[in-house]
């Protein structure tokens, strides 16, 4: 059997951040109710002229280097956004042109929120499978800035930009052991931008596409939903709590991520946060987290892991993967 072994991390954050004190001059709020409800202190924001394709290379590079490939090595490109350049075409279209991909392999996005990385790596994983492809670049990329109303405090401390990226590998022991991917669409009014090109259309041309969230409710459901995915993903691989190294969970919340580890009896240190430097930065925050960890050598080789991410639709699931 074929299985797809993770052989490269790499990730990327603007350079500009924007701390809690800061917000505290654009909207009613301070430090301390931000950092006691989220866990956040600050958040990276795109620039004005910076894309999500932008983020998405320098994290691509810096995976590939970690690798020791060459663009013209990878199949296929699997981007993970909610934020892409523009409708079409896709942003893995767009970064598979400027890394000098022209092998005629596939690329294409998802859009999953920000359970995206995890669906993402789904679809590549099942590619290397069948023997499709080889090797595969994967990145979560997001300025989910530009989908913020920055008056509003509820949701405007919460997200912030960036991109994190893994290249695939076909190998013959595993790598990524096993996927989960779940979906319910009855949900989907508690965490939305309820806009876009077919729906709502004049908000999006007057800048007014931003995100809504009834936030209490999210959180009951994504506590739920990742804990439930942690015990199928144990569950169906026989494995126990303990056989797990990392948990590396969607960095949305920082109570969130507390809950889910105290409901599973997984101690905090074996849980991978950045959310107090990065906020929730959707799809990408799952990869960030993940290249953070491995070139701090708290991840390494022969470590067992599971990603799981959390998103809007809602969408859910998770990655089991040995390094």
């Amino acid at each position: 059997m074929t299985y797809a072994r993770i052989i490269g991390t790499g990730s990327y954050l603007p350079k500009k951040t924007l701390t809690n004190t800061e917000l505290e001059r654009m909207v009613d709020t301070t430090d301390e109710w931000i950092f006691s409800r989220t866990g956040i202190r600050e958040r990276h924001i795109a620039a004005d002229d910076e894309k999500t394709s932008d983020l998405a290379e320098h994290a691509s590079r810096r995976a590939l280097d970690s690798a020791g490939l060459q663009p013209a090595d990878i199949d296929l490109v699997v981007v993970a956004t909610t934020t892409a350049d523009q409708v079409f075409p896709s942003v893995a279209c767009l970064l598979q042109d400027r890394l000098g991909i022209h092998n005629g392999g596939p690329a294409f996005d998802v859009q999953a929120v920000c359970a995206g990385f995890v669906y993402a790596m789904d679809l590549a994983n099942k590619f290397i499978q069948c023997g499709v492809v080889g090797r595969a670049l994967v990145i979560g990329a997001e300025t989910f800035s530009r989908i913020i109303d920055w008056t509003d405090r509820e949701t405007c401390v919460l997200f912030g930009d960036g991109a994190g990226a893994v290249v695939l590998e076909a190998a013959e022991q595993p790598g990524v052991v096993s996927t989960h991917l779940h979906a319910d669409g009855r949900y989907h009014e508690l965490l939305a931008v309820p806009t876009g090109v077919s729906i709502n259309y004049k908000q999006v041309l007057k800048g007014e596409a931003y995100t809504q969230m009834q936030g209490s409710e999210v959180f009951k459901f994504a506590v739920k939903c990742m804990v439930d995915v942690v015990d199928e993903t144990l569950s169906i691989n026989r494995l126990n709590k303990s056989d797990i190294d990392w948990l590396v969970p969607h960095q949305a919340n920082s109570r969130i991520i507390a809950a889910t580890a105290r409901k599973l009896s997984l101690s905090m240190d074996k849980v991978i946060v950045t959310v107090d430097r990065h906020g929730n930065t959707s799809a990408a925050s799952i990869p960030l987290a993940f290249d953070e960890a491995v070139r701090e050598h708290r991840i390494v080789p022969g470590d067992t892991i599971i990603m799981e991410g959390f998103g809007g639709g809602f969408t859910w699931g998770s990655v089991l993967l040995r390094m």
